[in-house]
């Protein structure tokens, strides 16, 4: 989808982007590629949490590490 154009940053009916999504579900290569393409990275969902916060409450280390090390 994003080689076809999808933008990185869409926001679903509950207020999250796909990083959110990827780092609530522990998906690092996906997390890797969204930061690659320019994703905001401390994008806040509409219960004002950001995609370190997902990732962190539930227990996604390597994307925690990730997202640290991109400037979350």
């Amino acid at each position: 989808l994003l080689e076809k154009g999808a933008a990185v940053d869409t926001v679903d009916s509950s207020g999250g982007t796909p990083l959110y999504r990827a780092s609530r579900n522990g998906h690092v290569e996906v997390v890797k590629l969204l930061l690659e393409r320019g994703t905001a990275i401390d994008a806040v969902s509409s219960s004002g949490e950001t995609p370190l916060h997902q990732a962190s409450r539930d227990g996604h280390v390597e994307v925690v590490k990730l997202l640290l090390e991109k400037g979350a």
